[in-house]
């Protein structure tokens, strides 16, 4: 089951803040990038995820955020790189934002 039309407006509406967001559907999902970078998820039973990368995953573990694990039929649960927003964060645009660019700080690669 994929996103609905109000579940994709919903997590635009949720990073606003951050200007541009392009989206593409993804495994039921959908991925959000900013300036060509993807930093969430937005998976089809509504929980949204932010990707985190070095130093950055702290921060979600001690907010208490949970990684996305997946397993196939059959193997170990594999953890990926993506944790659920702090739960002030779900339903406020500049808490999400606030964490939504810090997690890019660590994903963007430096400007030149």
């Amino acid at each position: 089951m994929g996103l609905s039309a109000e579940a994709i407006e919903a997590a635009r509406d949720l990073f606003c803040g951050l200007g541009e967001i392009t989206t593409r559907r993804m495994m039921g999902g959908l991925c959000l990038y900013h300036r060509g970078t993807i930093f969430a998820l937005a998976m089809s039973d509504g929980t949204i995820y932010l990707k985190g990368a070095g130093p950055f995953i702290s921060e979600f573990e001690a907010a208490g955020c949970t990684r996305w694990t997946y397993a196939r039929p059959g193997k170990a649960p594999v953890g990926m790189p993506y944790w659920t927003l702090p739960e002030a964060a779900l339903d406020d645009p500049d808490i999400a934002c606030d964490w939504a660019h810090r997690a890019l700080a660590h994903l963007e690669p430096p400007s030149a």
